[in-house]
């Protein structure tokens, strides 16, 4: 089982409702489509924000990696990414990521509860 969450460029949702929507509109437009588009350079600098703390998973020898696929930034599409993350680090590793969202201006959005991370 993983616990996902989606991180994204752009403003900062008035509130969850139109979080929600951004994020079914983006996941439509870069998860769902049929074109690859690569990452941004604002999302390709958070995966690697993110990787500072801990492995890469193809790259995790002693298995304290948080992300339930790899390479992690196989999963950033234009201006968002959306990945899993271990359940078991979840807690951990999703306060991490929306943190480091946050001090890079991005959005973190949790579907799980439908709510913004901060």
């Amino acid at each position: 089982m993983s616990y996902d969450l989606a991180v994204w460029e752009g403003d900062h949702p008035a509130d969850d409702a139109a979080a929600a929507r951004r994020f079914t509109e983006l996941y439509s437009s870069y998860v769902d489509a049929d074109v690859t588009h690569p990452p941004t350079a604002r999302i390709a600098q958070y995966v690697s924000a993110l990787l500072e703390r801990w492995p890469d998973l193809m790259e995790d020898e002693d298995d304290i990696s948080p992300w339930s696929t790899g390479p992690l930034i196989v999963e950033a599409k234009g201006p968002m990414i959306y990945f899993p993350l271990r359940y078991s680090m979840a807690e951990e590793a999703s306060a991490h990521a929306a943190a480091v969202a946050t001090a890079m201006g991005l959005v973190c959005y949790d579907p799980q509860t439908q709510q913004v991370r901060e």
